[in-house]
């Protein structure tokens, strides 16, 4: 079928493609309505490789998708033909170590779509265990839909991060994991998120929600405003979700003593983190690979109107502009934040 292929680095095409087809009885097959465009297939295809994985062989992107089931096996009993729904793209061994601790997201066995060797699902239609498909409600478009994949990185350092209701909280960095960790930290009870960026239309997309205030560390230091906000004292739980040198320097001197660092962006190289500084503060230090049962959670938020997602949509491009929405996002504009692709243009669904 027609996929946007990744080549190779710095190449992509928009070309048929065998991929696998065949259905279990516990499967179903979807065919795809939107997918998004994530910060790691575009690194996939301006870098060609994220730490150890590497693209060696042409690769379908994509992984942040909603769709409509078309057909489902045997023994599925969750899910019917037409229900509008969207997949959790890693799939781990369930019956693995990891799977049994309940923390299957770091299963080395996991298959996790546009992860070299796994094609994503940029492509008319993908088959996928029941287990990791959830139905859609009538509240949530397939665009939302989309975009749960993403909120629920977001939703997994909230939980690592023990919030407690009434916490202040720190986010480094605000693109759109950034953000989005923001919106899962006032969900989880926080009284006020502070975020900073570098980006005053990131940040001005972020303030647009209550409860989250912006720091433009052109103009101000991220230490002196926590310092202000917190009298002193330091914010209960720092997100760091931009994977910078910079954002580790500050690190210690934002969080309060005894509170809780979750690092969330991943470097594009080793950086290095003051140990002498956390221990004297004792900080707890947690970390996120992708998630682990919030998947269904985040859709519930969303759902109940609790998150809303649809101001971080900055455009949504059909299938056949799939290379130019790839381009754009590789520009990295500072007005953007989640780039879509509509994989079915004919259906009349948002």
């Amino acid at each position: 079928m027609k996929a946007l292929v990744l080549e190779r680095q710095g190449e992509l095409s928009l070309r048929d493609i065998d991929l696998p087809s065949d259905m279990g009885p516990t499967d179903v097959r979807i065919k795809l309505h939107t997918v998004g465009v994530c910060g790691s297939d575009v690194h996939y295809y301006t870098h060609g490789k994220i730490g150890d994985f590497v693209v060696n062989a042409p690769m379908v992107l994509g992984h942040e998708a909603s769709g409509t089931v078309i057909e489902v096996g045997k023994d599925v009993t969750t899910l019917n033909v037409g229900d509008r729904v969207c997949m959790e793209p890693g799939v781990p061994d369930l019956t693995s170590r990891a799977s049994k601790l309940g923390i299957y997201n770091v299963d080395p066995a996991v298959t996790f779509w546009a992860t070299p060797p796994v094609h994503g699902v940029l492509c008319a239609e993908c088959v996928h265990p029941a287990a990791f498909t959830f139905k859609l409600p009538d509240t949530v478009s397939f665009a939302e839909a989309a975009m749960v994949e993403p909120f629920a990185v977001g939703m997994q350092a909230a939980k690592r991060a023990h919030i407690a209701p009434g916490d202040t909280a720190v986010v480094l960095g605000a693109g759109t994991i950034g953000i989005m960790t923001a919106l899962a930290a006032l969900a989880a009870g926080c009284a006020r998120v502070l975020i900073s960026d570098l980006s005053a239309e990131k940040l001005a997309i972020a303030e647009s929600y209550d409860g989250i205030t912006g720091i433009n560390i052109r103009q101000t230091s991220v230490v002196d405003a926590v310092a202000e906000v917190t009298a002193g004292w330091g914010a209960d739980v720092v997100f760091e979700c931009s994977g910078a040198q910079a954002a580790m320097n500050d690190l210690f001197r934002i969080v309060r003593p005894g509170g809780a660092i979750v690092f969330v962006g991943l470097p594009p190289d080793p950086v290095a983190i003051d140990i002498s500084a956390a221990t004297v503060r004792e900080c707890r230090m947690e970390t996120v690979f992708r998630y682990a049962n919030v998947f269904d959670r985040a859709l519930d938020l969303i759902a109940a109107g609790k998150v809303d997602l649809k101001p971080l949509l900055s455009e949504t491009y059909p299938f056949d502009a799939s290379i130019e929405a790839f381009d754009r996002a590789a520009e990295g504009r500072p007005s953007d934040v989640k780039l879509q692709i509509r994989v079915d243009t004919e259906s009349e669904a948002p």
